[in-house]
């Protein structure tokens, strides 16, 4: 029995190894898709921060606050990719809305992508890297104080 049990652990590790247990797959997905979706309601996003990707216009800059980042990550095992991206997404632009709101601001601009150091510029699409485990988003933006 004992050998039967080491052998199936052998071959499922084998499997695993095998089939692409470590992904990491680069993806691209809409903002505004998640940022409207029912997912962003959960998340509390809120509209006490306003958020500005890549050279989206906004208000003028009345104040540079600091440049500020965040790496989310969230579970992937068994879910759909764009699931599991949105959800890290979301978490990303949550902690960028506590941090600015931390600091003072009312806003961030300037958002991009920064997947493994590797800046992504874009008013429409983030960078998502999902694995068969994690999946993972990465932002950088300015908080900044806008002119009411």
């Amino acid at each position: 029995m004992k050998n039967m049990i080491k052998a199936l652990v052998l071959i499922s590790a084998t499997l695993f190894a095998t089939t692409g247990f470590a992904r990491d797959t680069i993806l691209q997905y809409p903002i505004k898709s998640a940022l409207h979706s029912p997912a962003a309601k959960k998340a509390n996003i809120g509209n006490a921060i306003q958020f500005y990707f890549d050279k989206q216009k906004h208000p003028q800059v009345t104040k540079k606050i600091a440049r500020i980042n965040t790496n989310r990550k969230t579970n992937a095992f068994m879910k759909i990719d764009s699931v599991a991206c949105q959800w890290a997404f979301l978490s990303a632009v949550k902690s960028l809305k506590a941090q600015a709101i931390k600091l003072g601001a009312n806003a961030v601009i300037n958002i991009k992508s920064n997947y493994n150091n590797r800046i992504t510029s874009s008013d429409k699409s983030y960078t998502c890297g999902a694995g068969t485990v994690i999946a993972g988003v990465a932002l950088v933006g300015e908080a900044v104080r806008l002119k009411s």
